[in-house]
């Protein structure tokens, strides 16, 4: 499973789209995070749109995408249901 997050998150950053996967990954690696730890701590937001979708069939949401990639490294769980 990680390895296909990782696999998004790649594409992201190498298409720059959303360019705030890029941005934020960038951010984290100037933090001193390693890539590794930058690649999971942005996969935690992909997982949470994956499973947002997948379990209520919402469309994805960019704006909280990008707001959840803006709370990191803190990490950013909805309590929307």
């Amino acid at each position: 499973m990680q390895r296909a997050i990782f696999e998004v998150i790649d594409n992201q950053i190498e298409a720059n789209d959303p360019p705030e996967t890029r941005e934020t990954f960038d951010r984290l690696l100037r933090k001193g995070y390693s890539k590794i730890d930058a690649r999971k701590l942005i996969g935690t937001v992909v997982v949470v749109e994956i499973y947002d979708t997948m379990k209520y069939g919402r469309p994805f949401d960019r704006e909280r995408f990008v707001g959840n990639l803006k709370k990191l490294p803190e990490l950013p769980f909805d309590d929307e249901e």
